[in-house]
């Protein structure tokens, strides 16, 4: 029920836009990504509110990605610009238990498909 898209290979600077279709029953659920590279944990990159008024990031994005949710669509965005090469990994959505942003794993309980982001130097 959470399809990701919109990963690929850019330039170092680059932007990519990543969607997350999630459908109405998640219309009132927070929504996050997260991020993961081989050998490694999952990491917590942004989320988004039930309603879109309250959002937060990583530091290591903050300044360059942006999360955004459009309810009337049942979508969520990830607007990456001023891309690095650690910015490489696998990209996932997930809906959170309740409607509060959250950066812990531990707090979604949908998580989607992957897409892959590629920044080459």
């Amino acid at each position: 029920q959470l399809q990701a898209s919109g990963g690929g290979t850019v330039q170092t600077g680059g932007s990519l836009r990543l969607s997350c279709a999630a459908g109405r029953i998640f219309s009132n659920n927070a929504m996050g990504w997260f991020r993961q590279t081989p050998g490694k944990d999952r990491d917590f990159v942004a989320a988004i509110n039930w309603n879109g008024g309250s959002t937060t990031y990583t530091d290591s994005v903050k300044g360059r990605f942006t999360i955004s949710r459009d309810r009337s669509k049942n979508t969520v965005y990830l607007q990456m610009d001023s891309l690095k090469p650690e910015d490489t990994a696998v990209y996932y959505c997930a809906a959170g238990r309740g409607n509060f942003a959250s950066s812990r794993a531990e707090s979604y309980v949908k998580w989607g498909q992957e897409t892959q982001v590629t920044v080459s130097s």
